[in-house]
């Protein structure tokens, strides 16, 4: 066991040909690919599985009819480790420009490499309204999986109007009694096949849709109790809840690519081109981070394996 754990371990006294920041479904891929090639490869992470593992079932990855994200992401990541790659769970603090490349620095560790993979990912999107931190995992939640068996024959509101939302709604009513989607909006934004299932999940009285309306506050007492609308909702602004689950979007994770004068755009995301090349030589990224517009498990790896390919190119090159 302790061999099979050393065939793993970092060493600071390499120089990689690439480190792949992020352990998503992305990273672990973009990792797969990079053993495949023979480059010397760190992959560094401090989220295990990334934001996929909420997610259940993933119904749109190719050769999985439907699959729990978590099970999606533990595949991917043992055809990684048949390849001789490092693994660091940790969290990448700084990144430094070196004569060789780069430098990644997590806490008390320091790796130098040749180049850079951003597989960062993206964090959850908050309200941001009074309550919402005072209440969290207190009623306040942002995973149906995670968090939705707590509230068995409860009634569970779910805020957002994206298809991830609607799968949400639709993994909460396997616990909750009812469940209300409340969107700022006049129509949720799902894939028409959740479309369809929220609807049926609506006949059944199991679902409802709270449209054009928004959550100012959340209160309670020890626990979370209801919520306050901005306008009222059948003569009341104040709507009684167990429990919210939000879903508004995410944020992308590119605060360290930023710092070393990687270009991203007006949300956050990191620019890159058809080959996942930023602007900064030798510094690719892939995922959700990025500013791809369909953002889908299948998309980043595709993204990841592009840049590993370039990554490659990169060092033959130089």
């Amino acid at each position: 066991m302790t061999k099979q754990k050393d065939k793993y371990q970092p060493q600071e006294k390499i120089l990689y040909d690439t480190i792949i920041i992020g352990t998503g479904i992305v990273g672990w891929a973009t990792a797969m690919y990079a053993g495949r090639l023979g480059l010397k490869t760190l992959i560094i992470g401090d989220l295990p599985g990334g934001t996929i593992v909420i997610a259940s079932p993933v119904e749109n990855y190719p050769g999985f009819i439907s699959i729990p994200g978590k099970e999606l992401v533990d595949k991917i990541e043992e055809h990684a480790k048949e390849y001789d790659i490092h693994i660091l769970n940790d969290k990448v603090t700084k990144i430094e420009k070196i004569n060789q490349g780069y430098k990644a620095i997590t806490q008390g560790k320091k790796f130098s490499t040749k180049t850079i993979i951003f597989c960062t990912g993206t964090k959850h999107r908050k309200l941001n309204i009074p309550g919402e931190k005072e209440f969290e995992n207190k009623g306040v939640h942002y995973c149906a999986l995670c968090d939705g068996p707590f509230y068995k024959d409860k009634i569970v509101g779910v805020a957002g109007g994206s298809d991830s939302a609607a799968k949400e709604a639709l993994m909460l009513t396997e616990f909750a009694k009812r469940v209300y989607i409340i969107y700022r909006k006049e129509k949720i934004r799902a894939e028409p096949v959740n479309t369809k299932r929220i609807e049926e999940k609506a006949k059944q009285d199991k679902i409802e849709i709270i449209n054009n309306t928004n959550i100012t506050e959340i209160k309670g007492k020890k626990q979370m109790e209801k919520v306050i609308f901005d306008k009222p909702h059948k003569g009341s602004k104040e709507f009684k809840l167990d429990a919210l689950f939000i879903d508004i979007g995410y944020i992308p994770l590119s605060e360290l690519a930023h710092s070393i004068g990687v270009k991203i755009n007006d949300k956050g995301e990191i620019v890159i081109d058809k080959n996942s090349k930023t602007n900064i030589k030798g510094v690719f990224a892939a995922g959700d981070v990025t500013e791809t517009e369909f953002k889908q498990a299948i998309t980043g790896v595709g993204e990841g394996v592009q840049a590993v390919y370039q990554a490659y190119k990169y060092i033959k090159q130089a």
